[in-house]
């Protein structure tokens, strides 16, 4: 029989560590959330780009922030299928098969040699740990090309880099956006385990990505910058949100025609 006291009290302890890595970001993060959206609006307004990298989980946030209802078009998505899903486990594309190729050196400049890149661009990476290969390899070839490079992941879970260089990728960004995330993620502590459940780096990416969208929408608009904003096309009585949508994506096609 389940001990719904149990189960209410670790729900309410995932729900207040959460609150508390928010809180962190807020009390901690403002300066270096002001400093990166000041660069992504740098690359947006001319009509460049801000490209997004993750793998694993921390696709997430790169996923959440372009095409999604709120976001707008400035914001290139970045993902490799098998560094993403592994919804399968085991099998093809599985767990094993990501965790390999995460950490394989020069993955992350193959990935980067299917694009155009220019000097306006700003690259924003994702990563927990900052340690393994495929991020950093993105990061240091970004830099290469002169693009500015923005990392949002946890300085508390960063250790010793897993790239031949011996670099992390916190240290090779220009700015550094911390999730306040205890090394071990996962946060809430269950009886008779060693491995903890209720991980919260997910929460804490999504909430800088629109902390940080929310500050380059707002000094993009100050600049009289036209924004083309992927709306709500499920409100009723709303007769022009398909030709909104249908602007956004034709000003995107536009765009990413040079990408």
């Amino acid at each position: 029989m389940t001990d719904n006291r149990l189960t209410t009290s670790l729900a309410l302890q995932w729900l207040g560590n959460a609150r508390a890595v928010m809180s962190a970001i807020e009390e901690t993060q403002l300066d270096n959330i002001r400093a990166a959206a000041r660069v992504m609006a740098a690359s947006i307004a001319p009509g460049r780009w801000v490209h997004t990298f993750g793998c694993g989980h921390a696709t997430i946030p790169v996923e959440e922030m372009y095409p999604r209802i709120g976001g707008f078009v400035g914001f290139h998505p970045i993902i490799e299928l098998p560094l993403t899903f592994f919804t399968h486990v085991t099998g093809e594309m599985g767990i094993h098969q990501f965790l390999f190729l995460e950490r394989a050196e020069g993955y992350g400049r193959e990935i980067m040699k299917s694009y155009t890149f220019d000097t306006r661009d700003t690259m924003w990476i994702f990563s927990h740990t900052g340690i393994n290969n495929v991020n950093i390899d993105v990061a240091l070839r970004a830099k290469e090309l002169g693009l500015t490079v923005v990392a949002t992941g946890s300085a508390a879970a960063a250790s010793a880099s897993r790239h031949p260089s011996g670099t992390q990728l916190f240290e090779i960004a220009d700015i550094v956006i911390d999730t306040m995330v205890p090394a071990g993620d996962s946060s809430v502590p269950l009886t008779g385990h060693v491995d903890k459940v209720g991980p919260v780096s997910t929460m804490a990416f999504v909430s800088v990505v629109w902390m940080t969208i929310a500050t380059v929408a707002e000094l993009l608009a100050e600049q009289g910058v036209r924004l083309h904003i992927h709306p709500s096309h499920n409100v009723p009585g709303d007769a022009t949100a398909r030709e909104r949508l249908d602007a956004a994506l034709a000003e995107y096609k536009r765009r990413v025609a040079g990408v």
